[in-house]
């Protein structure tokens, strides 16, 4: 069965990238260019480099109804696949590797939920990360989804049916602090109660 296509919405500062673009993806099938980024599942920020001016680009769009963002860019490194992944992007693509099955391919991920990363930065971007919870979240007891490793334990704990007693015996502190724990949790995660908690610990693959 043939799969619908994507409606793609371009953008770049340069018209004439941004031509570029649209002209390798309006032959394709699997993409339908539409002109308001209302219109799109798929929003393509075409450009130079992940400069101050493309992070606001994949912000906007997001904004502006689109969640999935990609962009393709001259100039790519690790600092700039880091800022267009904290902007939100789900993408990336080197100009030099743009071509018309490359952009659908991007595109077509994107919509499937999916992330793509060019290979030879993956790496040093999964190197990063490491760093990033050796050197900085563990000495401070946090892990890279935001929560502490007793925070992780209770949860578990409330997902098992104990109660406050029962956690603050089983995990060796004050029902005080256990109470503390899951209201810091769920203010700090918008949840409603225990059973919310629990909801969210499975949904983020914690339990």
């Amino acid at each position: 069965m043939r799969q619908p296509r994507v409606p793609t919405f371009v953008f770049a500062p340069d018209p004439l990238f941004q031509a570029g673009v649209e002209a390798q993806l309006r032959a394709r099938p699997e993409v339908h260019l539409v002109t308001d980024v209302d219109d799109a599942a798929v929003a393509v920020v075409a450009g130079d480099e992940v400069d101050d001016a493309a992070v606001r680009s994949i912000r906007a769009l997001q904004r502006n109804g689109c969640p999935r963002v990609v962009a393709v860019v001259g100039r790519l490194d690790d600092s700039g696949v880091l800022a267009a992944l904290e902007a939100g992007a789900c993408g990336l693509l080197r100009r030099e590797d743009a071509t018309a099955e490359a952009l659908v391919e991007l595109i077509r991920r994107a919509a499937d939920g999916d992330g793509s990363v060019p290979p030879d930065l993956l790496g040093r971007l999964m190197a990063q990360v490491g760093r990033l919870q050796r050197e900085v979240l563990a000495p401070r007891g946090l892990t890279l989804s935001g929560r502490t490793d007793r925070e992780i334990d209770v949860l578990r704990l409330v997902a098992d049916g104990l109660d406050t007693a029962e956690i603050a015996r089983t995990l060796a502190y004050s029902e005080r602090t256990i109470k503390n724990i899951i209201h810091d949790v769920t203010t700090r995660f918008c949840l409603r109660n225990r059973t919310h908690a629990v909801a969210f610990a499975v949904r983020e693959g914690i339990i």
